[in-house]
C-alpha cells in the first residue's frame, strides 16, 4: 500500500484532535462542530441555524445579529449546559424561551437590547448558575423577575439604565453569591430588596447616581454594621449625587440627620367637575415634596363593588395599563377620554414618597346628556342694539367657575329673553288671528248669481260643493225644478233689455231670468 494512502487512512480513523473541525455531516453549515460544543459566532446570522446536533452542550452565537428567539428554535436542544448569546440586537424574551433546556448552567444575554425582562421568560431554569445581562437598556426591575432561578449564584446587571428596583425584584434568589448592580441609574434601594439573599457575598453599587435622603438612612448604616464584609475598598464609596448640598461626598461620610426626606403636599383643583357625555377630561395633580412623590390616580371602589382603579394615565405616556393606576413623578395627570356614565364617581390622586403619603379626593359627576345650548331667542326688528357676548349654559364648566353674583346675573338675563320670546310669539299668534277674521278680497262671501239652469230655485233645491280654493259654494239642482214655464215667464223673456232685472216693488212681484246661485263663503 502507498505511503499517502496509509497516512489518509489513518487520518480517517483516528478521532478528530482537540480544536480541530469535526467531519460529521450533523454541524450547520458555517458552523464548526466539535465533541459537544458548535461555535457558530460572527456569522452574521438573523436566526439561530438548523441543524444543531441534539447532543450539543455549548453553543457559541454571540457576535451576530439574531434579534428575536423564534419560537421552539432551542426545543430539541434539552442537552445544552452553556448557551452564549451575547452582542447580538435581542430586544425582548418570550414567556418560556428556555423552558426546553432544564439543564442550562450559564446563559450569557450581555450587549444586547433588552429593554424589559418578565419572570417568566427564565422559567425552566431550575440550574441555571451565572446569568449575564450587563449592557442591555434595562430600565427598570419589576417583581418577581427572577422567581424561577432557585440556584442562581451570580447576577451581572451593570451598564443598564436601571433607575428603579421594586422590593420584590430580586425574590427568590436565596442562593445568589454576587450581585453587580454597578453603573446603573439608581437612585435609591431599599432594604427590603437586598433581604431576599440570603447567601449574598459580593456587592456592587459603585457608579450610580445616589440621591442621599432618609430611604438610603439604612444603606449606610447597614454598610458600616454588617455590609464590609460584602464591599470591596472601591465598592464602598457610594457617592452622593442629590441633594445639592450633599453632592460628592460619601454616603460613609454623610451624618443620619442629614439624611431627610419632606413628606408630599398634594393640590388638585377643582375638587369636583361636571362632564358631558362623550367629552375627553384631564385633571392635574400637583405633587411637591422630597424626594420628588410619586403621584397615583385611583378610582375609589363603591360600597359592595370591586376596587378598581380609573383607567387612567399620565399625558404623554402610552395608555391602556390593563386597569392599575397610573404614576407619574411629580405631575400626575389623569385623562379619560369618550367619558361615559361608568366614569363618573369618586377618584383619589395619592403622593408618596419615603416621608409619607398624601391623598386628595376628587369627584366627577357626568351629564345624562351631550352638552346642549339654550336656543337663541328671535330678537325683535329694530328693537335697538344687540350683544354678542356668548351666554354661558348652567351646566357647563365655565359657568360654574364663575361667581355667585355673576351667575345670577346671567341665569336672570336667560330668564328675561325667555320671557321676551313667549311674548313675541303670543304677538305674533294675535296678528295672524287677527288677519284670519278680517274681510277677505273683493268678491269674497257675495252672492254670485250665475246662469246655470232654466229658472229659479231655492235654497232647497242646492247643493254643497267646494271650489278649487276650498271655498264652500251652492248651485242649483237642475233636476228638480219647481217653477214651470208660464206666461209669466214668456212674458219676463220678451221684455226689453233696457227694462233691467230689478224692476220696483210697486211693479209686483217680478221672477229674475232663470239663474243658479252660487254662493261662496
Amino acid at each position: 500500500m502507498a505511503p499517502g494512502a496509509l497516512a489518509m487512512l489513518l487520518l480517517l480513523l483516528l478521532p478528530p484532535l482537540p480544536g480541530l473541525p469535526s467531519r460529521t455531516a450533523g454541524c450547520p453549515s458555517s458552523c464548526r462542530c466539535y465533541s459537544a460544543t458548535v461555535e457558530c459566532g460572527a456569522l452574521r446570522l438573523r436566526a439561530i441555524p438548523p441543524g444543531i446536533p441534539p447532543g450539543t452542550q455549548t453553543l457559541f452565537l454571540q457576535d451576530n445579529s439574531i434579534a428575536r428567539l423564534e419560537s421552539g428554535a432551542l426545543a430539541p436542544l434539552a442537552a445544552l449546559r452553556r448557551l452564549y448569546l451575547h452582542n447580538n440586537s435581542l430586544g425582548a424574551l418570550e414567556s418560556g424561551s428556555f423552558s426546553a433546556q432544564p439543564r442550562l448552567l450559564e446563559l450569557a444575554l450581555n450587549g444586547n437590547r433588552l429593554r424589559g425582562l418578565r419572570g417568566s421568560a427564565f422559567s425552566g431554569l431550575s440550574q441555571l448558575r451565572v446569568l449575564y445581562l450587563a449592557g442591555n437598556q434595562l430600565a427598570r426591575l419589576l417583581d418577581f423577575t427572577f422567581l424561577h432561578l432557585p440556584r442562581l449564584q451570580e447576577l451581572h446587571l451593570q451598564e443598564n439604565s436601571i433607575e428603579l428596583l421594586e422590593d420584590q425584584a430580586l425574590a427568590g434568589l436565596s442562593s445568589l453569591a454576587l450581585l453587580d448592580l454597578s453603573r446603573n441609574q439608581l437612585g435609591t434601594i431599599s432594604h427590603q430588596a437586598l433581604q431576599p439573599l440570603a447567601s449574598l457575598q459580593v456587592l456592587r453599587l459603585t457608579e450610580n447616581p445616589w440621591r442621599c435622603d432618609c430611604a438610603l438612612h439604612w444603606l449606610g448604616t447597614w454598610i458600616k454594621e454588617a455590609g464590609q464584609r460584602l464591599l470591596s475598598s472601591r465598592d464602598k464609596k457610594i457617592v452622593c449625587a442629590e441633594p445639592p448640598r450633599l453632592a460628592l461626598h460619601s454616603l460613609l461620610e454623610v451624618s443620619g440627620s442629614s439624611l431627610i426626606c419632606i413628606p408630599p403636599s398634594v393640590h388638585v383643583e377643582p375638587l369636583e367637575i361636571t362632564a358631558n357625555l362623550g367629552e375627553d377630561l384631564r385633571v392635574a395633580c400637583q405633587a411637591s415634596g422630597y424626594p420628588q412623590p410619586l403621584v397615583t390616580w385611583r378610582k375609589v371602589s363603591q360600597p359592595r363593588e370591586r376596587s378598581e382603579q380609573a383607567q387612567a394615565h399620565p399625558e404623554g405616556r402610552v395608555p391602556g395599563l390593563g386597569g392599575h393606576g397610573a404614576p407619574d413623578m411629580g405631575s400626575g395627570m389623569l385623562f379619560l377620554t369618550n367619558i361615559t356614565l361608568a366614569h363618573a364617581g369618586k377618584y383619589e390622586c395619592e403622593a408618596s414618597n419615603a416621608g409619607g403619603t398624601a391623598r386628595v379626593p376628587f369627584q366627577l359627576l357626568v351629564n345624562l346628556s351631550q352638552q346642549q345650548r339654550l336656543p337663541a331667542a328671535p330678537s325683535p326688528p329694530s328693537a335697538g342694539p344687540v350683544s354678542h357676548e356668548p351666554l354661558y349654559e348652567a351646566g357647563s364648566m365655565a359657568f360654574r367657575a364663575l361667581g355667585l353674583a355673576t351667575q345670577t346675573a346671567i341665569a336672570a338675563g336667560i330668564a328675561l329673553l325667555a320671557l321676551t320670546a313667549l311674548l313675541l310669539a303670543a304677538m305674533i299668534c294675535r296678528k295672524r288671528r287677527k288677519r284670519k277674521k278680517a274681510a277677505g278680497p273683493p268678491g269674497e262671501g257675495v252672492l254670485f248669481v250665475n246662469d246655470y239652469s232654466d229658472g229659479p230655485c231655492t235654497f232647497a233645491q242646492l247643493e254643497e260643493l267646494r271650489d278649487e280654493q276650498g271655498h264652500e259654494m251652492f248651485v242649483i239642482d237642475r233636476s228638480k225644478p219647481l217653477f214651470t214655464e208660464g206666461p209669466a215667464t214668456e212674458a219676463l223673456a220678451d221684455r226689453a233689455p233696457s227694462e233691467g232685472a230689478a224692476s220696483s216693488p210697486a211693479q209686483g212681484l217680478l221672477f229674475p231670468p232663470p239663474v243658479a246661485f252660487e254662493i261662496h263663503c
